[in-house]
């Protein structure tokens, strides 16, 4: 049976559940349970510990994005201003083909603007602090640079657009479950596509 590992922040940990059991007759699902990927270069960290400790997969499917673009006080810039966003990029996708994987990423999901964020909020006070223009931004930079890698790109941000509230539940960052679950088909597929199946 093929592997895969999914690998990714909280967006990834809504929907690899849904993954697994979606492929669960078609590969080994692999990913952690219990943390995300967080910014970039923990996912760098994180990947090679998948790899040394589990050897080859034959794909890998990741995701990076709203850690990196985070600014969190008191600092003043991104966590990962977008040159370095994908210059780790770029060493991920390097380990991953070391490895021998069939690489697929993912674009970050959208962010809605405060006028449509205002008819998400049911209760409480969204703590999302995030602006659509960053994830624009910073998805433009990935795509651009894993067409010139040739490597496939699973475009979650077009996938949740579609939906009037981009499938966004109160806290404005995370996913519905139907968000999740739609992320989990559009996934299974790519994977089965770099896959060869």
């Amino acid at each position: 049976m093929k592997r895969v590992l999914l690998l990714g922040d909280s967006i990834r940990m809504g929907y690899d559940e849904y993954v697994k059991d979606i492929l669960k007759d078609e590969f080994e699902v692999v990913y952690d349970d219990y943390d995300n990927g967080r910014f970039a270069a923990y996912t760098l960290w994180q990947a090679n510990q998948f790899f040394k400790n589990f050897g080859r997969f034959d794909v890998v499917h990741w995701n990076n994005g709203y850690w990196d673009m985070h600014v969190e006080a008191p600092m003043k810039t991104a966590i990962h201003p977008v040159g370095e966003y994908v210059y780790f990029l770029g060493r991920i996708l390097n380990e991953i083909r070391n490895n021998g994987a069939t690489p697929v990423f993912a674009t970050t999901t959208p962010i809605l603007p405060d006028e449509a964020a205002a008819e998400v909020i049911v209760e409480g006070i969204a703590y999302s602090k995030y602006k659509p223009e960053w994830v624009t931004e910073y998805n433009e930079a990935a795509v651009s640079f894993m067409k010139r890698e040739g490597v496939a790109v699973n475009d979650l941000y077009a996938l949740c657009a579609k939906d009037p509230h981009c499938y966004k539940c109160p806290d404005l960052l995370h996913l519905t479950e139907e968000g999740y679950r739609r992320c989990a088909e559009q996934t299974a597929q790519a994977i089965r596509e770099a896959a060869g199946l």
